[in-house]
């Protein structure tokens, strides 16, 4: 075989790889016709897309600048301005802003006497995304507007996907929310039917997660992170799935999966630092803002270094991060400066005001809290989004602390609670029971305070955030005097729905409304015929107390039984998980605290769908209660291992 032939068949089989998007098998063949003999522009472009694929972007820069060379010697001015806005992108994904500038010049220039083509509609794209990154939303929307007529035009359906993509998120971000919608569920759809290029789709992926997230709807965030995940595995690519790591990761800290979050971002942070810097910084930011949830205070402040050093702004973390070492003064400063920076950007401004809220109470600046909530009220006018809502209320609990309006502050905080609650948001639902334990202390109510962090202590062991838990504790003894408090010997047993999220995205609101007010009315009958006390109902789980082991012990098999039998008859009931133990507990109210109560909730977690698990000890002198052989399990927040046994209700 000559040289020729060897070379053609290679570049045969690059195109044929890239047609069937095996890049890495594409890249392999190109980058070895590169190196034998010289190839056509449109072939470079070929192998520049494979190497972009698969992480190797200064090799993929390098092609396509030889090709748009090739293509002005040609003389094809359309391609070689295509080429050109191509490596505009690249380059500002590297933050090579002048280099990206010089790029869009030459495209302008090739195009300015040109008939019109597809790619003066990518030149509006970019003259649209200058504007919107200037805050001049209406300009952007009109550039935009003009690549949608180009598009149709010419029938392009790239072009008219991308278009459609960004009108979308600048319709929203002008507030016409339900427009904006329209627009990125229609090229969503295409997305998801393979309509569109590679890169077109991963883009539709991450942007519509992104406006999920600037919208606060984390169920559907949820869902386009899971798509695009599935998406990017198919694709056996590099550099890229780590932008849309990034994204998914967003969704699970703000879900509360702190640890699965970080092992995430780590591999983004080292897929994109040299894929994408500008996406890199992105994951360090997030990387940081997840390990100041968890109290890793020294790496929250690498990370937000990181991201700093690559362009992003790594706030509201940045400036929580300078109030957790005692800088108040500090964090309203950085606070201030973003927020100046995001003048224009009413969704943006929305997640740091509710920070500087916060900020300002703990620097006795109770107008500046209540400023952020009078903003974030005018924000939630244009946007129904109950994380803003949340966050007003939020805001003016705080403002009302800071002005020493107890009463005021714990219906508001209680407010913000429920409606984070509502979207699945718990470390925020958390911070907001502390601080309205703090409005009850202030109004006298000590008790119903202590209530309240003991609540907010279980849900931040469970999340992970050791030093906001520990900070709880600390403030119920400085409530709880000495001695104060009766003990007493109890049975508590947890409950809990297993894949209540999965259900519920499988069945749809209204049915899982009335699937779940039919298992909270079956378990509160067991827990009455068998004389329990209903302790908590929160989400689809239950927290109960029996008088002794036999009553929990029957309850639970009661329970069991119950949905066992619904199924039986009507073909569907939930799987429920059950755990049991008996301690000595402080009664607090209408509650009971301890560690106690804090190891029955870790047996609860332990049990799978269907399964009694309690602690040997409890049902050790119980006859006649069949059990499995013990078996020792570690439980998060106690030193020791626990032995606990799975109970037989069948």
């Amino acid at each position: 075989m000559s040289s020729t032939e060897a070379l053609e068949e290679r570049v045969a089989t690059g195109r044929d790889a890239v047609a069937r998007r095996a890049w890495p098998e594409a890249y392999e063949a190109l980058r070895a016709a590169t190196v034998s003999g010289e190839l056509q522009p449109e072939d470079l472009e070929l192998f520049s897309k494979s190497a972009w694929w698969v992480g190797h972007q200064n090799e993929a820069i390098e092609a396509r600048e030889r090709a748009y060379a090739r293509y002005v010697e040609r003389g094809d001015k359309q391609r070689a301005a295509f080429t050109a806005l191509t490596l505009r992108r690249q380059y500002t994904a590297k933050l090579a802003g002048s280099v990206a500038q010089g790029w869009l010049n030459r495209a302008e220039r090739l195009l300015e006497d040109g008939e019109e083509s597809i790619s003066h509609g990518f030149l509006a794209l970019a003259h649209g995304s200058l504007a919107w990154g200037r805050g001049e939303l209406d300009h952007a929307l009109s550039h935009f507007e003009r690549a949608a007529e180009i598009a149709d035009q010419l029938g392009n359906e790239g072009l008219r996907a991308w278009a459609a993509m960004y009108r979308g998120q600048v319709l929203v971000g002008l507030g016409r929310v339900d427009e904006g919608w329209a627009l990125l569920e229609d090229v969503s759809a295409a997305a998801v039917g393979n309509e569109l290029g590679a890169y077109t789709t991963g883009a539709v992926f991450c942007n519509v997660i992104s406006t999920c997230r600037d919208l606060a709807d984390y169920r559907r965030a949820t869902e386009w992170a899971e798509a695009a995940k599935r998406w990017c595995e198919r694709q056996a690519i590099n550099g890229f799935p780590g932008v849309c790591r990034v994204h998914r990761a967003e969704v699970m800290r703000l879900l509360g999966t702190w640890r699965e979050a970080e092992t995430e971002l780590r591999r983004a942070c080292d897929e994109l630092f040299d894929f994408s810097p500008m996406h890199a910084g992105a994951a360090f930011h997030e990387l940081g803002e997840v390990r100041l949830r968890m109290g890793d205070l020294a790496g929250a402040e690498e990370a937000f270094l990181q991201a700093h050093e690559m362009g992003e702004d790594p706030q509201p973390g940045r400036a929580l991060l300078l109030l957790a070492q005692g800088k108040a003064d500090a964090a309203a400063a950085s606070m201030r400066r973003s927020l100046e920076d995001q003048d224009w950007n009413r969704l943006a401004r929305a997640r740091l005001l509710p920070s500087q809220a916060e900020i300002a109470l703990a620097a006795g600046d109770p107008a500046t809290a209540r400023a952020s909530a009078e903003e974030l009220d005018t924000i939630g006018v244009d946007y129904e989004a109950e994380a803003i809502h949340a966050g007003a209320e939020w805001a003016h609990g705080l403002a009302d602390l800071g002005e020493g309006d107890a009463t005021s502050a714990s219906r508001r905080l209680r407010k913000a609670r429920q409606l984070w609650r509502q979207i699945d948001a718990p470390y925020e639902s958390a911070r907001a029971t502390v601080f309205l334990a703090e409005a009850l202390a202030a109004g006298d109510d000590l008790d119903g305070a202590v209530l309240e962090l003991e609540t907010a202590r279980s849900a931040l062991e469970k999340l992970g955030a050791a030093p906001d838990a520990r900070r709880v504790v600390e403030r119920i003894s400085e409530l709880r005097p000495s001695g104060a408090g009766e003990v007493a010997e109890r049975t508590f047993a947890f409950t809990d729905i297993v894949g209540s999220t999965a259900l519920l995205e499988a069945i749809g609101d209204e049915a899982w409304n009335d699937l779940r007010r039919w298992h909270d009315e079956t378990l509160r009958k067991c827990i009455a015929a068998h004389g329990g006390e209903e302790i908590d109902h929160t989400g689809d789980g239950f927290f109960m107390a029996f008088p002794d082991a036999r009553a929990a012990v029957a309850c639970a098999q009661e329970i069991q039984r119950r949905l066992a039998a619904q199924r039986r008859e009507h073909g569907f009931a939930p799987q429920v998980r059950i755990g049991l133990h008996s301690a000595e507990a402080t009664i607090a109210g209408s509650n009971y605290t301890g560690l106690g109560v804090h190891a029955a909730a870790r047996i609860g977690a332990v049990a799978g769908a269907g399964e009694i698990v309690a602690s040997a000890g409890t049902v050790e002198d119980l006859p006649g209660v069949a059990v499995s052989e013990r078996r020792e399990v570690p439980l998060k927040g106690i030193t020791e291992p626990v032995e606990i046994v799975t109970i037989d209700w069948r």
